[in-house]
């Protein structure tokens, strides 16, 4: 049998379990999604970004915190056996955490926009690892951090675009404008002809229809009864006296008349 102040210690650790199941059943937890780049290859001495953003259904608050950690690659470099934490940041203020970092490491992001990215100034071999990036925004507190490998290279090891692809995008740019520039010109030929054409068509329905009237005056005059050339003569009278005497011949004082009617 446990002791009276033993069994009183065993309800209030009863009684607390009991309640933090309760808080946990009535609002389930949700976890954040964190992700950043990576692969990230700096040239030595230059300036690196290391973006980091998150997704979380509860309201960005001054209570949401960034860490980020450093784990070296090297195996004597000091960092090697991390992650040791480089800087966090919360509430608007950012807190480095190791000397050497503490002149090169600076916030650039924006939490409220769930942006959480940091810049590493100047870049050194010495910072050739991975670093990795946590965000708490509670209660979403439960989510994998992000890791960024980060290579730091000389200038002539930086990844180089490639020619062929260049070369080859250069060349379809010029035949596509090449293959615009002739369909153009093909469609304004067409265009031209198309209205040369209308036009020659034109005239011919003009002179087509100028000539119409003509044909039916024409007509008309076919079918009107042609006049003579010439004036109409009337009948043209001869007269011959007999003066031979004879008997069956007329008295020489009666005229002989002949009647010639021309009709021409």
């Amino acid at each position: 049998m446990l002791p009276k102040r033993a069994n009183i210690s065993y309800r209030g650790f009863s009684f607390a379990v009991l309640m933090l199941f309760a808080v946990t059943a009535t609002k389930p937890s949700s976890a954040i999604h964190i992700h950043a780049d990576s692969e990230v290859i700096v040239q030595n001495g230059t300036t690196g970004i290391l973006r980091c953003t998150f997704k979380s259904s509860e309201v960005v608050s001054s209570a949401t915190s960034v860490t980020w950690s450093f784990q070296s690659s090297q195996p004597d470099n000091p960092f090697h056996n991390g992650p040791y934490v480089l800087l966090y940041y919360t509430n608007g203020k950012g807190f480095l955490g190791q000397p050497e970092f503490q002149d090169r490491v600076q916030f650039i992001g924006d939490i409220n926009k769930r942006d959480v990215s940091i810049q590493l100034s100047p870049a050194q071999f010495t910072d050739n690892g991975t670093f990795f990036c946590d965000v708490k925004n509670p209660p979403d507190v439960t989510g994998t951090p992000a890791r960024t490998e980060l290579r730091v290279v000389l200038k002539e090891s930086l990844p180089q675009p490639n020619t062929a692809v260049i070369v080859g995008s250069v060349c379809a740019g010029l035949f596509l404008l090449v293959v615009i520039a002739a369909a153009v010109c093909i469609t304004m030929r067409m265009l031209h002809n198309r209205h040369d054409y209308e036009g020659c068509t034109t005239l011919e329905s003009l002179n087509s229809q100028a000539l119409k009237p003509q044909k039916v005056e024409s007509s008309l005059e076919d079918s009107r009864p042609t006049s003579p050339t010439a004036p109409l003569q009337g009948p043209v009278i001869y007269a011959q006296l007999d003066h031979s005497g004879s008997k069956n011949s007329f008295h020489k004082n009666e005229p002989v008349v002949y009647a010639d009617i021309r009709k021409n």
